[in-house]
């Protein structure tokens, strides 16, 4: 590369069918001797100075200036740019350019005008009594195009907000924490809503609040605020989680989000109960009854035999609401088991055909007396223990030897014990995979290889 655009900055200003200004173009040169300079294309060029002296541009395509050192330079071109209009919008577009900074200043001898952008950002804006001024910035190697039309008086944002919410919570009511999570929806029927005020029961939390038009939200006092991204007059929408503190069981408040400035509050609440408990007595007020599949896709994808819902009755934010529940719960208790959790092997093969095992079973139970294995074809018991006692294994069948097993004591969780057998196998030939023992049905095993 002999030479680079760095630079890249618009002055312009609207007159009746055209726009006029300059554009100056920030060159380095990284060589001596002649350098060719590509210019922006489609640019309408009346006059051009190289660092205040004037230069002649070398038509195209494309259109070219000649460098003759190398260094920094400053082109300043006087240029006219077509003014397109459209429907009452007017636009201009600013050519393409690889510079990796485009500037443009942009002048209307006119107030009230409402400009946007594609290709770049708005970076400032001033408006006086009779002009309008804008800064923008663009991206490389993007056309920047600009449109303005006059600004529509909104008397929306003068009318008085009135809104309507639908608020559908599900709240978890655990140990000793209480878990919720509540969808907002707000519908604008008149006015602009630059914000949504939420009112927290007493003792929530909130942890997170996402929504495609959230811009903040801070809690003040009892309230959460939610900033919008812009002024919303249709509807927006937001999830709120938090958590508060609940008591285990007995009679327990749930806890309700409120939207105090809606003229018309509906929706529903859904209570489920983690862990071992269920719902007793209910007291609703301001709620009825419903099924937890009526109340959305935040209910209706989690199932649970506990859950209770109700629907919100259509009232005003600010009437009365509440829900109280009562909550049992149980002890958990537990489940009779017999089960080889892990089975380790050793083995030892002489030359003769003489193999020599070693099985040692992980083994927890406080259900079954014994363990039935059956024994490989041609094989004989040498010594058996449970738990590190030497016992006498039993003969159920052909091939087939009961080990006494210890019990766990009920309502707790049994510890595993060790089941070790040793046995001796006699076979012809030479194989690398001898057969093991099968243990009875029920027992699950896992084998480590070692």
């Amino acid at each position: 590369m002999d030479a680079t655009v760095t630079r890249v900055e618009y002055d312009l200003r609207v007159d009746s069918d055209s726009v006029g200004g300059r554009a100056l173009l920030t060159i380095d040169v990284l060589r001596e001797g002649w350098t060719r300079v590509q210019i922006p294309a489609g640019l309408m060029v009346r006059d051009a100075r190289l660092d205040g002296q004037p230069v002649s541009l070398v038509e195209g395509p494309p259109a070219h200036v000649l460098l003759a050192r190398a260094g920094r330079s400053v082109l300043t071109l006087d240029i006219v740019i077509p003014l397109a209009s459209s429907a009452g919008t007017e636009s201009i577009t600013l050519p393409a350019s690889p510079s990796p900074i485009s500037r443009a200043t942009l002048v209307l001898p006119k107030s009230g005008v409402d400009l946007s952008l594609t290709g770049g950002f708005i970076a400032e804006h001033a408006e006086a009594a009779n002009e309008s001024r804008w800064t923008t910035f663009g991206r490389p190697n993007q056309p920047m195009t600009l449109r303005w039309k006059r600004r529509v008086d909104d008397r929306r944002a003068e009318q008085p907000l009135r809104l309507r919410a639908r608020v559908t919570e599900i709240v978890g009511l655990g140990e000793d924490t209480c878990l919720i999570a509540a969808s907002v929806r707000v519908e604008v029927v008149q006015g602009l809503a630059r914000d949504v005020m939420v009112a927290l029961p007493a003792g929530l939390v909130v942890d997170e609040v996402n929504g495609a038009t959230v811009g903040d939200w801070e809690t003040i006092g009892g309230s959460l605020r939610v900033r919008l991204l812009e002024p919303v007059a249709t509807e927006a929408s937001f999830v709120v989680q938090g958590e508060a503190r609940a008591a285990r069981e007995g009679s327990i408040a749930v806890p309700l989000m409120r939207i105090p400035s809606a003229e018309r509050e509906t929706g529903g609440v859904a209570v489920d109960v983690v862990g071992a408990g269920e719902i007793g007595e209910r007291q609703a007020r301001g709620l009825e009854p419903a099924d937890p599949m009526e109340l959305g896709d935040l209910v209706a994808n989690r199932e649970s035999p506990s859950m209770i819902a109700f629907r919100l009755r259509p009232l005003a934010g600010t009437e009365t609401r509440s829900l109280t529940v009562t909550v049992a719960r149980y002890a958990p208790q537990a489940v009779l088991i017999a089960n080889v959790e892990e089975a380790r092997y050793r083995a030892l093969m002489s030359e003769d055909g003489r193999l020599l095992i070693d099985a040692r079973y992980a083994v927890r139970n406080n259900q079954r007396s014994f363990l039935k294995v059956t024994m490989p074809a041609g094989s004989t018991v040498w010594s058996a223990e449970v738990g590190g006692r030497a016992i006498r294994p039993g003969v159920a069948a052909a091939n087939t030897v009961l080990l006494p097993l210890d019990k766990g004591h009920g309502g707790a969780e049994a510890p595993t014990f060790v089941v070790e057998l040793v046995y001796v196998q006699r076979i012809e030939p030479w194989i690398d995979k001898p057969d093991l023992p099968a243990l009875s049905r029920r027992a699950a095993t896992r084998v480590v290889p070692r």
